[in-house]
């Protein structure tokens, strides 16, 4: 919006070309989406207490999170809002990529939503059955990669990338569709699965959007996607506006997630905030190298697998408690050493994941 008024005015005043560069709008969306979220975070978190939206803490897990018991959740609703307003106001509206990466984010915002409106608002502890939160995920996930198959570029929006590798890539074709949706739901789950303890699933949220953010700006840059032997996506560019958002808006949460937290996310946040991430990983051509940004993800998802597997075979259970974060708190890590050291592994993975462009 604003940059078609600064396009309107620009003949007459020629330092609006200012809003013309990404750069410049992705910063200001990263720090309109933050202003939103901190601002608005008090209000929200009162609406939310006055409506007696809070937390349900189950007596399995470590008994340090009775005491979150009722604390206010759906804050996702906040993030969600938070970068959809930033988007609207920064982005080049044109661009068909920015407006499917908000309809990913809000359809599977919209699924987290009804779980939380089910178990925290009607009372009913199963919250959205599985079968309907899947169903739901696949109409929004495959229509998602549809419109990106018949509406980009299919030479290059189906070309695989294969990291530490130049002269090797795949052209998937129609694959890219259930690829694609894989990467959306698993992403999406993943992050439901780790938002467990205050502020931990946030942060590496924000670090694997920026970096996200990283890569489609360089990704829509003819120069810079050659010289990195990256797949030239044109218009890719303005997503890196859509990642500044989650950014902001991530940072901006935390101020209220962060130990001892006075809101969560829930699903409405988590569910929403994976698909978001995938998506751009999809548009951006690097789902492998998602894969290793998304290390922490990866890693609590594993270890559920492995937990539930272990115990349906064998009757034994191989973590005390999974997902894994919970394993270490019941070895005697106070939930803030949990989380930190988690930030550090995700900084980690997704330095590594930003290597793999150079190192080819």
């Amino acid at each position: 919006m604003i940059l078609w008024i600064a396009q309107y005015f620009q003949e007459n005043h020629s330092w609006l070309n200012l809003f013309s560069y990404q750069t410049f709008r992705a910063i200001m969306a990263a720090l309109t989406a933050l202003m939103l979220s901190v601002f608005l975070g008090p209000v929200f978190i009162r609406k939310l207490q006055e409506k007696q939206i809070g937390q349900h803490v189950r007596s399995l897990g470590p008994e340090s999170h009775l005491s979150k018991q009722g604390t206010p959740t759906m804050g996702g609703a906040l993030i969600i809002f938070s970068i959809i307003v930033a988007c609207l106001l920064w982005s080049d509206l044109t661009i068909n990529y920015v407006w499917i990466c908000m309809y990913v984010l809000f359809g599977f915002g919209l699924i987290g939503w009804l779980d939380d409106y089910r178990k925290l608002v009607l009372k009913d502890s199963a919250g959205l059955s599985a079968k309907w939160k899947y169903t739901l995920q696949s109409i929004f996930g495959i229509s998602a990669v549809l419109f990106l198959y018949y509406y980009g570029d299919n030479s290059l929006t189906t070309q695989m990338v294969i990291p530490f590798v130049k002269d090797l890539d795949w052209a998937l074709g129609w694959l890219v569709i259930p690829l694609g949706y894989f990467v959306m739901v698993g992403s999406s789950n993943a992050v439901n699965l780790t938002d467990g303890l205050d502020g931990l699933a946030i942060m590496p949220v924000v670090l694997v959007a920026a970096a996200l953010g990283v890569i489609t700006y360089l990704s829509g840059h003819a120069v810079f996607s050659d010289y990195l032997f990256i797949p030239f996506i044109q218009n890719a560019g303005e997503v890196a506006i859509f990642c500044a958002a989650i950014v902001g808006s991530g940072l901006g949460f935390l101020w209220f997630n962060t130990y001892p937290a006075e809101m969560f996310m829930g699903d409405v946040g988590a569910l929403s905030l994976g698909a978001a991430l995938g998506i751009v990983a999809i548009i951006a051509r690097q789902e492998l190298v998602f894969f290793i940004m998304c290390g922490v993800f990866v890693m609590e998802t594993i270890s559920v697998i492995l937990q539930v597997g272990s115990y349906k075979l064998r009757k034994k259970r191989i973590f005390k408690m999974a997902p894994i974060h919970h394993h270490f708190e019941l070895k005697g890590w106070p939930e803030p050493k949990v989380v930190v050291r988690f930030w550090i592994m995700a900084l980690i993975m997704v330095l590594i994941g930003l290597a793999t462009l150079k190192v080819r």
